[in-house]
């Protein structure tokens, strides 16, 4: 009996790294909109690294920090950003007012993330073209003053019993849902 052994690749199997870059490549050739943050007095190191971390993952080019913010050079930040502070573009603590002003002087429509009486659901919100997130405190969210100066305000809607995310965790969803729906206006997949 004469038993020909037919090898095929586990298409499940997790990727090597050569694999990942490839693949990231072929996405980041797909994305075309800008994506940019600013963290208003958002204090908590870690949050400020895992921030990073998944703004150097999702292609955020610029963070403006607000307020009081803790920047990244932060020690404990740093274990949760593993180096990719070096990854994106960041600017130090100013009112943010001024940096609401500095992302519309580089082209970004700026939208809040946060519960307000005219907020969208993110699914709905206009977060097409170049778009500068806002997202605030651990404790109070984003201030009147930033919200006066957004040019939207989106809120993440939930449906358990809980009113609120983590501020990464927040964070993570709403640059997450600006790059699918991109992705998805173009047909990628």
């Amino acid at each position: 009996m004469n038993t020909t052994r037919t090898t095929t690749t586990n298409p499940r199997r997790q990727l090597k790294p050569t694999d990942v870059k490839r693949l990231n490549r072929t996405w980041r050739r797909n994305t075309e909109g800008r994506l940019a943050l600013i963290l208003e007095s958002v204090t908590g190191p870690f949050n400020i690294g895992s921030i990073f971390r998944t703004a150097a993952a999702f292609g955020v080019e610029t963070i403006w920090l607000a307020g009081n913010a803790t920047p990244p050079t932060n020690p404990k930040a740093q274990k949760t950003a593993l180096g990719t502070e070096r990854l994106v573009e960041w600017h130090e603590p100013v009112p943010v007012t001024d940096a609401v002003r500095a992302a519309r002087q580089e082209g970004y429509r700026v939208v809040a993330v946060e519960l307000t009486g005219d907020a969208a659901p993110l699914h709905e919100a206009a977060l097409d073209g170049d778009v500068c997130l806002v997202l605030g405190s651990e404790d109070h969210g984003c201030s009147p003053a930033c919200l006066e100066a957004a040019d939207a305000v989106a809120y993440i809607p939930q449906v358990g019993r809980v009113g609120s995310v983590n501020v990464a965790v927040a964070a993570a969803i709403a640059m997450a849902e600006a790059r699918r729906r991109e992705w998805a206006s173009l047909g990628a997949s």
